[in-house]
Formats: structure tokens, C-alpha cells, sequence
């Protein structure tokens, strides 16, 4: 595979007591290097679930993921953890940033969990997203969109080739959802990262590469 990123006939249906219900229908999807894409549909279609089997923290009931030349569907949980570390970056709509420590410590938890720290790349990382000066900050005392960034900082630490992002802005009024999704799509163009973004707000994403429709569990590329 030649995508930075993957799928093929991907299928995803959770049991229920009158029959399997089928929320993805054979889903196919390649995204390049440098190539920003935005997934839309209104919530309960499906979105967050095809989010999570792309990062490997979801199993499809039939198909294949590809992160690169990686077949991410046939690895076990545990070692595709490991993979996901360096391959991908995650951001979702709460930025699930640690209370108890600083926001430099956050943006470089990846590498306290792998057992090498670099805190230069940190401290260039806040600089990258406009939080040079709120290194020393704890989360709460940072706004909704100071934390979001502080996100977006941590998912870039183990410089991943692809970012996935589930409604990144959702929680953010617009002004600040304007901004965060700026940033993102610009860090990740300039340094040639793909990026997949799931979201409903329509409003955000005329900048992108690739829009596609998640309906009743089929996705279809916007002409």
C-alpha cells in the first residue's frame, strides 16, 4: 500500500436482540501523504466508530486497515499499540489532557510512556501552536482552546505520519473552533502529514482535500 492510510471493505455491526445491526457497510478509503480529508454526517451515523477502526482502537467484523505497508486489522491489540504510538496521532473532542501536570508534560507524555523524553521538541511543539508561554500552565487554568491545542501538540510529539482527529472542535464555540482547525490542517500541510477529521460542522471545512458523506453506513466521496 502506497496511502499513508488505508481501508478496504470495511465492515463494522454490533449484535442486538433482533439481529446484527450494521453501522458500516464496506467502507473503502486511501488518503496521501500532505492530504487533509473531512468525513461529515450528522451525529449517529457511524463516524466515530469508522474513526476508532481506523486507529486500530476498534476491530472491524470484516475488512482491512492499512497504516503505510502495516495490515493494522492483523495485529494483535498490544503490539498494534505499540505501532500506533509512532504512526498515528489522535485528537478528539475532549482533549483527555492529565489534570495533575503541566501543559509541556501533556504535550510529551508519548515519550514518557516509551521511556525517552525530549523536552526541546515539546517546548517547539507549544511554540508551533501559540502556547510557548503556558508551559509551566495545568490544564485548568487554560481555556477550551488552549487545551485543544495542547492536544493537537501531544498527537504531533511522536512526529506520526497520520493524525486522526474526532470532531476536534466540537466542544468549542466558533471563533475558537475556527482557530484550532486552522492550526491543524496548517501544522500538518507544512510538515506532509495526512490527516482524517470526522465532523458535522460543514462551516469548517472548505479548506480541505477530500470530503466525503457517511450515510447509513456508506461513504462517498463529494465530487
Amino acid at each position: 500500500m502506497s496511502s499513508v492510510l488505508a481501508c478496504r471493505a470495511l465492515t463494522r455491526s454490533f449484535p442486538t436482540p433482533t439481529g446484527p445491526l450494521e453501522v458500516l457497510r464496506g467502507v473503502d478509503l486511501d488518503i496521501e501523504a500532505g492530504s487533509i480529508a473531512a468525513i461529515l454526517g450528522p451525529s449517529g451515523t457511524g463516524k466515530t466508530t469508522l474513526l476508532h477502526l481506523l486507529a486500530g482502537l476498534d476491530t472491524p467484523t470484516s475488512g482491512q486497515v492499512w497504516w503505510g505497508d502495516l495490515a493494522a486489522h492483523a495485529h494483535a491489540p498490544r503490539d498494534l499499540a505499540l505501532e500506533r504510538a509512532g504512526r498515528v496521532g489522535l485528537v478528539f473532542q475532549d482533549p483527555h489532557l492529565l489534570p495533575e501536570i503541566s501543559a509541556l508534560d501533556n504535550v510529551t507524555l508519548p515519550g514518557r510512556i516509551r521511556g525517552h523524553v525530549d523536552l526541546n521538541r515539546g517546548h517547539a511543539l507549544l511554540d508551533a501552536v501559540g502556547l510557548a508561554d503556558r508551559a509551566t500552565a495545568h490544564p485548568a487554568t487554560l481555556s477550551g482552546g488552549e487545551r485543544q491545542r495542547v492536544a493537537v501538540a501531544r498527537a504531533l510529539y511522536a512526529d506520526p505520519p497520520l493524525l486522526l482527529a474526532d470532531e476536534p472542535t466540537g466542544s468549542l464555540d466558533r471563533a475558537t473552533a475556527r482557530t484550532v482547525f486552522t492550526l491543524l490542517v496548517s501544522l500538518a500541510r507544512g510538515q506532509g502529514r495526512a490527516v482524517v477529521m470526522v465532523t458535522h460542522d460543514e462551516g469548517l471545512v472548505e479548506d480541505v482535500d477530500q470530503r466525503y458523506d457517511l450515510t447509513a453506513g456508506v461513504l462517498d466521496a463529494r465530487a
